[in-house]
């Protein structure tokens, strides 16, 4: 895999490997969250490589702590 950790963020394979979960499971759920706009991804060669977005995480944790 030809990403770098920093620039491009964490492949889904590794991911779903860490988490003991298949690599279909691990794709819908970097989906859903994807869709949410907390993470990105990014195709490099045959897998995706995904990364927080720190940004919308913030944004998204400033509406809670108002709602709360």
């Amino acid at each position: 895999m030809d990403g770098d950790l920093v620039e491009d963020g964490v492949c889904g394979v590794l991911i779903a490997a860490k988490l003991g979960i298949s690599q279909p499971t691990a794709s819908e759920h970097l989906r859903i969250l994807s869709h949410a706009g907390l993470i990105r991804g990014k195709r490099i060669k045959k897998w995706t490589f995904y990364k927080r977005d720190e940004d919308r995480i913030k944004a998204m944790k400033n509406v809670i702590a108002r709602q709360v």
